[in-house]
């Protein structure tokens, strides 16, 4: 999803210019202009192949990563004063995230042996699993009395999750129809949805 420019912020700002010996003076409560912005679902996790022949009403499904890849939040152009936590606090302000977005000091490493567990009733035929990560980035312009603008980009995540679906339905998101192209049989409704 990409959304357009956008201005946010408060309107004070705590310095502003230089301090009269031409030094830049931090200036902490500026405006955000965002534009980019994109939401991204990333398959991260995939199960095996789940063939279920006889009904069963339990299941645990070992979910195993795609890659070694670490993901770690990222902020270039920071503005003085603010930092990379400020401006990741910023946007998700913006976005009206529910959760506050991974921070500079989160990192994101792929899990050994982490398991999907679901217990909802009779599951019977071909199933699949996987895990996936909810990434956000943007662009931002940060403006704050008479200082240049600054320009700059965020790369962080607003969550993981994972899901449990019959090959038999239509897959659920971007992630999930990855997961069913990958793991369901080629003639399944899942898999005829992922192409």
């Amino acid at each position: 999803m990409v959304t357009g420019v956008l201005v946010t912020g408060l309107t004070a700002c705590t310095g502003a210019g230089d301090d009269g010996d031409g030094k830049a003076v931090a200036c902490a409560d500026g405006a955000y202009a965002w534009s980019g912005v994109r939401r991204e679902e990333r398959l991260t996790e995939l199960s095996d192949p789940i063939m279920f022949k006889k009904k069963t009403s339990t299941y645990t499904s070992r979910l195993k990563p795609l890659d070694d890849t670490v993901n770690r939040p990222s902020v270039t152009g920071t503005p003085d004063g603010v930092g990379a936590a400020g401006v990741i606090k910023a946007l998700g302000k913006h976005l009206k995230a529910e959760e506050p977005l991974a921070g500079p000091s989160e990192t994101e490493v792929p899990e050994q042996g982490h398991y999907f567990e679901v217990a909802t009733g009779d599951l019977k035929g071909a199933y699949y699993s996987w895990g996936y990560t909810k990434l956000v980035t943007a662009d931002f312009t940060y403006t704050c009395g008479d200082s240049e603008p600054v320009k700059g980009h965020v790369r962080t995540w607003e969550g993981t999750g994972s899901g449990f679906m019959p090959c038999s339905e239509p897959p659920e998101g971007v992630a999930g129809r990855a997961a069913a192209g990958e793991l369901c049989p080629a003639d399944s409704r899942a898999a005829r949805a992922a192409d």
